[in-house]
């Protein structure tokens, strides 16, 4: 037992972050894994987040994606999440120093209502009022790929033109091909290909973009 006991890290409860990205980094070396550099606190924070390292296999970013999420938060741009808990996981105090608010519609009554009434989905409804808002918008997805088919289908009819997507929904039903259809539009995307992600996922995502946005 004592053996066991003696193979606890004494770190300082400051320094656990820190130390667990030292962690990453040094895993990563060691699986021969080179990130690139502007994706590099993007990728890494997922695996932080999660402890799996496919992300760093799978986590796939459209031509300088990151660069681009990075100028939309500087620039006041809305995230609109699909679900509370991702949320809820935003540093929305970093997101609105840049002007930025984080919303949620899928948990609405209203939204449930209107889907209801007119036979559609709450997915739908959401996007329909993401489209609504007057500011450039980042649609995160990390629950529902039914929030991402819904999207590609607007997408092509002309009815929302998102400035970028994350689309890291988990599970098994839909989720691969609901990736994929976003990676076929021509909107900025991050997405992570295969039945991994979460809407921890998707804020860490945001997340990753923030914290190095208030390091400076």
């Amino acid at each position: 037992m004592k053996e066991l006991r003696d193979k606890i890290e004494i770190v300082k409860p400051a320094d656990i972050e820190k130390r667990s990205f030292e962690i990453i980094g040094k895993e990563l070396e060691e699986k021969g894994i080179v990130l690139p550099e502007d994706e590099k606190h993007i990728t890494m924070r997922a695996i932080h987040t999660t402890a799996e390292f496919d992300y760093a296999k799978t986590l796939t970013f459209s031509e300088n994606a990151a660069n681009i999420l990075t100028s939309l938060i500087e620039n006041g741009a809305d995230v609109v999440t699909d679900t509370n808990m991702a949320l809820s996981g935003i540093n929305k105090k970093i997101l609105s120093s840049y002007g930025g608010d984080a919303h949620c519609f899928m948990g609405d009554e209203d939204v449930a209502k209107e889907a209801k009434e007119r036979g559609t989905t709450k997915a739908t409804v959401c996007m329909e009022r993401a489209a609504g808002l007057k500011k450039p918008v980042i649609i995160a997805v990390g629950n529902a790929p039914t929030a991402l088919v819904t999207l590609y289908d607007m997408i092509l009819a002309g009815k929302i033109k998102p400035a970028f997507i994350i689309g890291v929904p988990v599970g098994f039903v839909n989720v691969e091909v609901s990736k994929e259809l976003i990676m076929e539009t021509d909107i900025p995307y991050i997405v992570n290909r295969g039945r991994k992600g979460g809407s921890n996922v998707a804020a860490a995502i945001l997340n990753a973009v923030l914290y190095k946005l208030a390091r400076g």
